[in-house]
């Protein structure tokens, strides 16, 4: 079936990532947005856009009318789904259709047939796919559940069956943990996906998780892309792929990739797909879900494969043959992707939301590195959406030529205002175990301790030290006002800030027209100004330090100074100015604050309530996830200042806690 006008969606570098292949092909694009996105790079470079509700999901990128409505008003006659929100709703693909549009996917009966972790099991089961052993049935009372869990054995993986990106999982390994976790994992899968109805499965302990990626078409053609490797992970959610997969040789992959076309084939497919595989130690796998879409990671396969999996998926819902046989399919190289995320990993990884104050990615000259985002500098970040903010990929010869690349590039990531994940990536990509080819679904949590230690994959002692130096020299100068350049002015000789939360005092003083000397918690820095450029509240600057020069990339709001050195961002407070601040901003002031921006989804506590230290009080929903904010003190609630429905700010105190001889004497 032709189409001319295609209608994304979808969001952010999603939208973006599909534009690309569509504009290539010469197609006309339109852009989807909510309230919150009217301004976001994919609407302004889609040739129309329409706005189709409110911030929240449900509002927009998830109102299938609204969406419908959209296609009708633009004249599109196709729709490309994207990945996440709508791209595996069977009632979405079932909508284009009935509308008389190309829905660029699979049918609805495939994605209804496979979105169902449940009854996906049972058709790769008759298919001949090995399954992992667990309970499917329609029984989903606590006690049925429990039992079965018991029958399985422990651990279990619960699983919500019309979820995914981890979101409704929940691994229990302790009988006595199941009724708590499973009511967890029903509340957020009916949050996120309408339905709380849930799968078991037994648990395999430190498993690869390898997906094999196929293509259908319509005139019964199926292949198989080769394999990824997503076992890094936290949360159950993927932070680096990489293809092909350093546990599997030709012989696995082969019989991996025979098993995904057989069954593809038998529910006649069509479309992009992916089958997600657990493997074990033994050479085993089994299988887990089918992704009726194309995966976030798609990029290392079109890497090592020299193919545009995005024009592919065109051009099968165009009516196309696939453009190439199996046996003509080649893979050349390593390719490893990274997902660079909005969230603070040192506070179990919370998403973040906010403006984006400094923003720059790495040039991408070839196909060593590639970069896909929606951001630009000043950009907000808002609360309502994954965290997921880009994805940088490297290609190389080999495994480690791939690495190194990627580890520059990430050293090259500019991105401040906004808690990311950038050095923990790093720390990733360094570790041995992952360089060795090592990392299971285990290595995130068997080796978090050295993961999030931010100066680890540095190896520099010194670089605290001279990043304090320079945040010292950049503190004083952007507190001026008609300064005169290169940073020549007058300094205060005290000093007084924090680093990353640790105290810094001391005295910096000028020695010359670019040369300073500073003395910060007992320890001597010379710095001298090599070079300069002052945007106002920001700029880049290029310090030399004890002889070791170095680019700093900073920029100020009020008394935070953010700045981005060796690949990492540094955030700085400045004390010398600020206004002393009372008490009452520790977790001892019964003080409960939100830990992020989010929308309060549950309060499980009442005024009057006595608690105990850690228990639940408020659950935040914000980019998908649900986060539990617990009791700060044992006491009595005093105050409730949210109710379910509100949005909050990061740091917004929702509840408090009297300990209880203060409540009675109060």
């Amino acid at each position: 079936m032709s189409f001319t006008k295609i209608l994304i969606a979808n969001r952010g570098e999603i939208a973006l990532r599909v534009l690309r292949s569509a504009h290539a092909l010469g197609y006309e694009t339109v852009a989807v947005h909510s309230t919150a996105d009217a301004n976001a790079r994919h609407v302004l470079e889609a040739d129309a856009a329409v706005c189709i509700g409110e911030p929240l999901p449900r509002q927009s990128y998830l109102n299938i009318p609204a969406i419908i409505d959209a296609a009708k008003r633009s004249g599109s006659d196709a729709v490309h789904p994207g990945y996440g929100f709508l791209a595996e709703n069977e009632d979405f693909a079932a909508a284009c259709r009935d509308a008389g549009l190309v829905f660029i996917g699979p049918s609805p009966e495939a994605i209804k047939s496979m979105g169902d972790k449940a009854g996906a099991k049972a058709i790769m089961a008759a298919a001949g796919v090995p399954v992992i052993p667990g309970y499917q049935g329609e029984d989903q009372s606590a006690d049925r559940l429990a039992a079965e869990a018991a029958r399985i054995g422990w651990p279990v993986m619960i699983k919500a069956t019309a979820g995914g990106g981890g979101r409704g999982m929940r691994r229990v390994d302790r009988a006595e943990d199941f009724a708590g976790l499973l009511q967890s994992a029903q509340s957020e899968a009916l949050g996120a996906f309408g339905d709380a109805t849930v799968i078991l499965e037994r648990a395999l302990i430190a498993p690869r998780h390898i997906e094999i990626q196929v293509f259908a078409d319509r005139h019964g053609n199926a292949v198989h892309l080769g394999e990824r490797d997503c076992s890094v992970q936290r949360r159950h959610q993927k932070v680096i792929e990489e293809a092909p997969s350093p546990a599997v040789n030709a012989d696995l992959r082969a019989r991996m990739g025979e098993v995904a076309v057989k069954a593809v084939k038998a529910i006649g497919y069509e479309g992009a797909g992916t089958l997600e595989f657990l493997l074990d130690s033994e050479g085993a796998f089994f299988f887990m879900e089918m992704n009726t879409r194309l995966q976030v990671e798609h990029p290392v396969t079109e890497l090592i494969t020299g193919l545009d999996l995005v024009e592919w998926q065109l051009r099968v819902a165009a009516g196309e043959p696939l453009p190439l046989q199996q046996a003509q399919i080649t893979f050349t190289g390593h390719a490893i992707e990274v997902r660079l995320c909005a969230e603070d990993p040192r506070a179990q990884f919370m998403p973040q939301s906010g403006r984006m104050l400094a923003w720059q990615m790495p040039e991408q000259g070839s196909d060593a590195i590639r970069v896909e985002h929606a951001l630009r500098p000043g950009d907000e970040i808002p609360p309502y959406y994954d965290s997921m903010i880009a994805k940088l990929v490297a290609h190389g010869a080999t495994r480690a030529e791939s690495i190194r690349r990627l580890q520059r590039g990430l050293r090259n990531a500019v991105a401040l205002g906004v808690a990311t994940n950038q050095a923990f990536l790093q720390q990733c990509l360094a570790h041995p175990v992952f360089a060795d080819g090592g990392a299971t679904t285990a290595f995130i949590g068997d080796n978090q301790a050295a993961l999030l230690d931010p100066l680890g994959a540095e190896g520099d002692a010194g670089l605290r030290k001279r990043v304090a130096a320079m945040a010292a020299l950049l503190l004083h100068h952007s507190t001026g006002a008609a300064v005169a350049s290169p940073l020549a002015h007058r300094l205060p000789t005290l000093q007084r800030f924090t680093l990353d939360g640790v105290a810094v005092s001391g005295a910096l003083v000028q020695d010359g027209a670019h040369s300073f000397n500073s003395k910060l918690n007992g320890e001597e820095a010379k710095l001298d100004v090599v070079r300069h450029a002052d945007r106002g509240a920001g700029g880049t600057s290029r310090l030399l330090v004890d002889g070791l020069a170095q680019t700093v990339t900073w920029a100020r709001v009020d008394a935070t100074l953010h700045l981005s050195v060796a690949g990492r961002a540094w955030r700085v407070y400045d004390l010398s100015r600020a206004i002393a601040q009372r008490g009452g901003e520790s977790a001892s002031d019964g003080k409960l604050r939100a830990s992020m921006n989010g929308r309060v989804v549950a309060v499980q506590v009442a005024v009057g309530d006595v608690v105990a230290v850690g228990q639940p009080m408020v659950t935040l929903e914000a980019m998908k996830m649900e986060h539990v904010h617990a009791a700060p003190i044992a006491g009595r609630v005093t105050a409730l200042h949210v109710s379910v429905g509100d949005q909050v700010g990061s740091h917004r105190v929702v509840a408090e806690v009297a300990a209880e001889g203060e409540a009675k004497s109060g």
